[in-house]
């Protein structure tokens, strides 16, 4: 009571300093609340009737799509995942096929490698044998030279040293038996 007795004092100030003649907010009469309750009912069944029958249908519609969509997608982001592991798993598998065979390639390789490796160290130890062989043989060949000129080289010394200290001259010849006798 207090409110409506405060309204109606409002509603007749703002009235006057408006220049109302007076009277209430109309929707705060009473006399009108009949019609305007009855305008409230036709209009919210219009708006339910709308709302119900193209509205809420649409945006039904709408989520259902959506759902849909959202679903097809689901489906398709497994499938392309599947694909995706797929072709991973291949993919590992060709890269450790191509690792195996590199390997084996490699393996080849050095095989192939090791074995001109030791074909050349055969083919140059033949060779240094060859030489050893000449460079004895050469060395067999000075040695008898040298050991043939050590009796010419004794006697000619022993010549000349017998020639020193006696002062007397002595024969080739006469070394010579010496040295042999003296060697046998």
């Amino acid at each position: 009571m207090f409110i409506s007795a405060a309204l109606a004092a409002t509603a007749a100030t703002q009235g006057a300093e408006h220049g109302d003649k007076g009277g209430s907010f109309p929707p705060f009469d009473p006399a009108t609340f009949s019609s305007q309750l009855l305008w409230l009912a036709i209009t919210f069944g219009f708006f339910y009737f709308i709302m119900a029958r193209v509205a809420l249908p649409r945006i039904g519609n709408i989520l259902e799509d959506r759902r849909d969509r959202i679903s097809q997608d689901l489906v398709e982001a497994q499938r392309l995942k599947e694909e995706t592991d797929a072709s991973i798993a291949a993919y590992e598998q060709e890269l450790s096929e191509a690792r195996h065979k590199a390997h084996v390639i490699a393996g080849e390789a050095n095989d192939k490698a090791r074995a001109a490796a030791d074909t050349e160290r055969e083919k140059v130890e033949m060779e240094l044998a060859e030489n050893l062989a000449e460079a004895e043989t050469r060395i067999g060949k000075i040695r008898d030279a040298a050991m043939a000129e050590v009796e010419t080289i004794a006697s000619d010394t022993a010549q000349a040293i017998v020639n020193q200290l006696i002062g007397g001259k002595t024969t080739k010849a006469e070394i010579v038996k010496a040295i042999s006798s003296a060697s046998k």
